[in-house]
């Protein structure tokens, strides 16, 4: 049972290292700069470790017969998206990413070029990923990997963690804003400056990594990042004057 569970959260971290590859790859392709993809601040995508697990419990028996393991790839692997996407929103109040504009979506959560990419990539894990694991894993003593199955662990923790943090404050702050924006006080100037500095006053970890990987996020709420991103900039200046007023 244990050495299960480290092999299984071994393929799993794995696994998101190379789905954080390729989704930084496909990224770079399409806008020429490196982007550090997926909602952890790791290189790291979560969802790709869960998908390789999932395919390799649910279809590794169907071994023998690849359509079976492409079709149900397919299901598998666009169901978890959708549900990952699902969450996603109801927890953090936005939508991560949205197909809307590709052809045969559903909701924008899932598409149809995705859902067989991720068909074909249900064939690779099982016929040449797993493989490699297997050879991988014989390589070293079972309680190196262990060692570094804890490690890895411990590291995903604080990474997913923090990284919660930041979306709970992003999610928390644009809110905020939009609660402003449509009170009352928003006509008075004095008051709704007043109400904002102390609302965004103390939110020192901006998510700009965040915001890069998930453009979708600021496209929804472009407003709102309007008003933190000029009133943070007003807070900078107005600093920076005190400051120099202190050095004459």
């Amino acid at each position: 049972m244990k050495e299960i569970l480290v092999y299984t959260s071994l393929i799993f971290y794995l696994s998101s290292f190379f789905g954080y590859l390729i989704e930084v790859f496909w990224c770079y392709i399409g806008s020429k700069k490196f982007v550090n993809r997926g909602f952890l601040c790791g290189p790291a995508i979560p969802i790709y470790g869960l998908g390789a697990i999932l395919i390799l419990f649910c279809l590794l028996r169907y071994y023998e017969d690849p359509v079976v393991v492409f079709v149900f790839g397919i299901i598998i692997t666009s169901a978890l998206e959708y549900f990952t996407s699902f969450l996603l929103e109801k927890i953090f109040h936005n939508k991560w990413w949205d197909y809307s504009n590709r052809k045969y979506n559903i909701n924008g959560r899932i598409c149809l070029q995705n859902s067989l990419a991720f068909g074909l990539l249900s064939l690779l894990i099982i016929y040449v990923v797993t493989p490699a694991f297997y050879l991988l894993f014989s390589l070293l003593n079972f309680k190196i990997w262990l060692i570094l199955s804890v490690i890895f662990t411990f590291i995903f923790i604080l990474d997913v963690i923090y990284s919660i943090i930041i979306a709970y404050n992003l999610r928390n702050r644009i809110i905020i804003v939009e609660e402003l924006k449509n009170e009352k006080i928003a006509m008075i100037p004095i008051i709704f400056e007043k109400r904002l500095k102390e609302s965004i006053e103390g939110f020192k970890a901006f998510p700009s990594r965040l915001l890069k990987a998930f453009p979708n996020i600021e496209l929804q709420n472009h407003k709102s990042f309007e008003i933190m991103k000029n009133y943070r900039e007003q807070l900078k200046n107005i600093k920076k004057k005190r400051d120099l007023k202190k050095k004459l």
